[in-house]
């Protein structure tokens, strides 16, 4: 098969995974260590970068039983298509509006996640990659790059921080009605089961949040006190906003990582079923003429219609 232009730039390992989803990640790189895997006829490596246009050789291999899409790339088709708006579409970037519960791509016992829908609803698009991620329970706002051009173009604007991103979070306690900073380090790392976990510690990355309250209310059916927040971040480390929110007191409603566990059973069985955090807006500068962004806004899911949001 023959490398399409657009994936010009992208390590060679990071292609197999995506073209060849049926297939574990450890049989992938097997192949590439065994030299199975050939480009313009030369074994690789994983790290190496493809130049767009070589001619790339597999051997042939049984996977699972599934459906091709038109790409011939595969994807398990035992369960019905996600909903999800679009709120932007153009050449370069398709913008969604992801709802909680699905994860952004697949792996770590996800058969599939938004991103390998989104290849076989849309399979006219020769290339699309997330720009940026959001937490599987996280509903709104989420951007993909059509063309690699574009993809880089949006990373390297999240780097430089030039782009805007604000959500709106639902927490236990009461916030005040200003802005303020929270800047504390954040470090990841895997739990007991692998799972990643991350906590504050001085030995992490920088991470930047503004918190401002958007009123603090009283449910009188839990006897909870709780507010509204709206949270703008500057940087966008693994799980920045919860823990952040937890590190204050102020744990997410439903959040079952870093939350109040006590509180999650009683929201549960109140019929609470996901974490109380939507990306709301996302402004990023597009198209590159200087001064023009693209704003960006996902509406608040019915899960947000008791806790008083205007």
């Amino acid at each position: 098969m023959r490398i399409d232009p657009e994936y010009a730039g992208q390590r060679i390992d990071n292609y197999l995974i995506r073209e060849l989803a049926a297939l574990p990640t450890t049989r992938i790189y097997r192949m590439i260590r065994s030299g199975e895997v050939r480009l313009d006829g030369r074994r690789v490596h994983a790290e190496q970068r493809l130049l767009g246009g070589e001619d790339l050789r597999i051997p042939p291999m049984r996977v699972p039983a599934e459906a091709p899409d038109s790409r011939g790339s595969r994807i398990h088709c035992t369960s019905a298509a996600p909903r999800m708006a679009t709120l932007h579409d153009d050449e370069r970037l398709l913008v969604v509006d992801k709802p909680a519960g699905l994860a952004v791509h697949g792996g770590s016992g996800v058969q599939r996640g938004l991103i390998e829908w989104l290849r076989h609803l849309r399979p006219e698009l020769r290339y699309l990659e997330l720009a940026h991620r959001l937490d599987r329970e996280t509903s709104g706002v989420l951007v993909l790059a059509k063309r690699r051009s574009a993809l880089l173009a949006v990373q390297a604007a999240l780097r430089e921080r030039r782009v805007g991103k604000r959500y709106l979070a639902v927490v236990a306690g009461e916030v005040p009605a200003r802005e303020f900073s929270v800047r504390v380090p954040l470090l990841r790392e895997l739990g007991a089961m692998g799972e990643r976990v991350v906590r504050v510690d001085p030995e992490g990355r920088e991470a930047l949040s503004k918190v401002r309250g958007l009123g603090n209310r009283v449910d009188p059916e839990l006897a909870l006190h709780y507010s509204v927040v709206e949270v703008r971040i500057e940087t966008g480390r693994t799980h920045q906003i919860r823990v952040h929110l937890q590190h204050l007191g102020l744990p997410i409603l439903g959040d079952e990582r870093y939350g109040d566990f006590q509180l999650n059973r009683r929201l549960h069985a109140a019929g609470v079923r996901r974490m109380l955090l939507h990306a709301a807006e996302i402004a990023l500068p597009w198209p590159t003429a200087p001064g023009e962004r693209l704003t960006l806004r996902a509406p608040l899911p019915d899960a947000f219609a008791r806790w008083g949001f205007a």
